[in-house]
């Protein structure tokens, strides 16, 4: 029986499905709905004459028939995604559509001031960005690529910086500090209201310093928890507390004063935004294009 179009079409849906193991991830990547998805699947079943999934509220996993057509289709269709990305090399303009993940900061510091001029020099890349701290496999959620600080990129992924080492400080609007004091050490931390960080593995993050005996980190009360910086941001800026971050987070309110420094001489540098893809896959044009463009304007050493 040879594939006629119908089949060529839900082969990339039902290679997506087994890619992500769900529909809902399976449908984000395609740009469908999860009712289109299931439709595909079903269509192919039923003019194959076979079970390709078998399928639970919680689990998808390939039938023997589903494994041998997927061993099958697999890498020719991986050939036709490299071909028809080569091809777009060809183009005066890059298109297509690139899923991100990056951290909120990311997304505020890097990208957000590099997108006026993205959206104008290539009009025919779409970005989807999905600004978030949680760390997610980019895989499995069907993104094209994360951004994150350098030090939280999983290990079996390739990764290219797109900013310079960071300074992180420690700062506090004016008004909290005529109420409560300024610290003078780290340790007087112990003392005060801290706006404590929740990382994206859920973890609390300990607050990090460099003393005369190098860094050391210390855990800090923290009467309020956030996971996301803008909204820290905020708060302290209102007074509610001190806030631990990278300096170029800070720098607007530095600039108007609704905030300032403390604990200078304790801070500390670590690993700037890099963005990072699986190893085995092409990187897309539209992707390239963007990292050209992040590093030709530099916003973090501008």
């Amino acid at each position: 029986m040879s594939a006629n179009r119908n089949d060529i079409a839900d082969f990339s849906y039902f290679l997506a499905i087994v890619r992500h193991g769900n529909f809902r991830r399976a449908a984000v990547e395609l740009g469908v709905t999860p009712s289109a998805v299931s439709h595909s699947l079903r269509g192919l079943e039923t003019r194959l004459g076979v079970r390709l999934l078998n399928r639970t509220n919680r689990s998808i996993t390939l039938t023997a028939a589903g494994e041998e057509l997927h061993n099958a289709i697999v890498e020719p269709f991986a050939r036709i995604d490299r071909a028809r990305e080569t091809l777009n090399r060809f183009r005066d303009t890059p298109t297509g559509r690139i899923r991100i993940n990056a951290a909120s900061d990311a997304v505020a510091l890097l990208l957000a001031p590099v997108m006026p001029v993205f959206v104008d020099r290539y009009p025919d890349v779409e970005l989807d960005i999905v600004a978030s701290n949680r760390l997610v496999d980019i895989v499995a959620s069907g993104f094209d690529a994360g951004i994150r600080y350098g030090g939280t990129i999983p290990e079996d992924m390739i990764a290219r910086r797109l900013s310079p080492d960071m300074r992180w400080v420690v700062a506090a609007s004016p008004a909290y500090l005529r109420h409560f004091g300024t610290p003078a050490t780290p340790a007087d931390l112990a003392d005060h209201r801290c706006l404590g960080v929740r990382l994206g593995d859920d973890r609390l993050y300990r607050w990090e310093f460099r003393g005369p005996d190098g860094e050391f980190d210390i855990a800090t009360p923290n009467p309020i928890t956030l996971d996301d910086s803008r909204s820290m941001l905020i708060m302290a800026i209102n007074g509610t507390g001190l806030m631990f971050g990278p300096e170029a987070l800070f720098k607007p309110a530095l600039a108007d004063g609704s905030l300032t420094l403390v604990l200078e001489n304790y801070a500390t540098t670590g690993p700037g935004f890099s963005i990072y893809f699986p190893s085995r896959r092409q990187l897309p044009t539209g992707l390239r294009v963007l990292i050209d463009l992040i590093k030709e304007i530099d916003p973090l050493n501008a």
